[in-house]
This record gives structure tokens, C-alpha cells and sequence, in this order.
């Protein structure tokens, strides 16, 4: 997918490093990783895609973003997955988006999130995910219920709380 610059592709092997330092810059939004961390969540994802802004035709093209998705069924680490595990029968969970800060309110999210949507809908019923509340993040709450997830539910858990939110991507029925 291309639009005004911007890249949406595959993730591939070698942008695991620039996605790795990307991920750790925007802690606590999310959650830091380890190479060996990273490399798992690249090897079981769904969805593994990256945004580029292009600075000209066959130019520069520097990583501005990133999505990870998993879908249910995988054996994953994660409190938030395997809350969504328990009460959904079919998902697919957003893990992290990570989008850099000189790229913020820019449509980096909004094309990735598009994309993914376009992703999912033809496989699962609903895109999953998880927003801090405790450290707050106003800016990633008003942003997911613009893109139409709603609250299903709270985790608090040692240090910090989440809303979890959904929103469905194929008609109801499905699951």
C-alpha cells in the first residue's frame, strides 16, 4: 500500500534492529523489548507491517511505524493476549503499533490501522488490543475510539492498568 509517501509493507529479517530500537523509544506506551522478544513476536505474528515515508522517487525511505498482530490460538507471554483468550473464541490482537514521534498526527496510525482492518476482515470477526490507563494515554484513547474500538473491559495488574478494547471487523456470527 502506498499514499502521499508513505509505505505500508511486510516486514522483512533486516528491519528487525530499526523496529527493536523504535519499539524501546516508546516506552511506556509500550512495553520494552529484547532482540530475542522481538524475534518471536515477528515469527508468530498474523500481521507484521511497517510504514516508510519516502522522501522522493527511489529516495531515502525511513521506518515511521509498525504494527504487530497475533491471532488466538498462540501460545503467547502476554497477560493482555491471554485475557482476550479467555473471553473471545476468535481474535485477532494488536499487540504494539509503535509510530515514531516526528510521525505522529501525520495518518501513519490511521494507514496502518486501515490496512490492518482490510487485513482482518476477511479472517477474524474482531481486532483486539489493550490502552494504558494507568500510565494514561489520552492521545491513544481519543485515537482508537475514532477508529471505532470500544471498551470491553479493565486489567490492572502490578504497576499499571489497561483498558481492553475491541472492535469488529466482519459481520457478527462469525465467532
Amino acid at each position: 500500500m502506498s499514499r502521499d509517501g508513505l509505505v505500508i509493507r511486510e516486514i522483512e529479517p533486516g528491519d528487525q534492529r530499526a523496529l527493536l530500537l523504535l519499539n524501546n523509544a516508546a516506552v511506556p506506551h509500550v512495553n520494552a523489548l529484547v532482540a530475542e522478544q522481538m524475534a518471536w513476536l515477528l515469527e508468530h505474528c498474523d500481521y507484521a507491517r511497517l510504514a516508510e515515508r519516502v522522501e522522493s522517487p527511489g529516495g531515502i525511505r525511513e521506518t515511521v511505524g509498525f504494527v504487530l498482530a497475533i491471532r488466538n490460538g498462540t501460545s503467547y507471554w502476554s497477560a493482555n493476549y491471554q485475557w482476550f483468550a479467555a473471553r473471545y473464541g476468535v481474535f485477532l490482537y494488536l499487540d504494539r503499533v509503535v509510530i515514531a514521534p516526528t510521525a505522529r498526527r501525520m495518518g501513519v496510525g490511521r494507514a496502518l490501522y486501515e490496512d490492518l482492518a482490510v487485513f482482518a476482515a476477511a479472517r477474524w470477526p474482531r481486532v483486539t488490543l489493550e490502552v494504558n490507563l494507568e500510565p494514561p494515554n489520552p492521545g491513544s484513547h481519543h485515537f482508537h475510539a475514532a477508529m471505532g474500538f470500544t471498551a470491553v473491559g479493565e486489567r490492572r495488574y502490578d504497576g499499571g492498568a489497561v483498558v481492553m478494547m475491541a472492535r469488529e471487523v466482519s459481520p457478527p456470527g462469525r465467532d
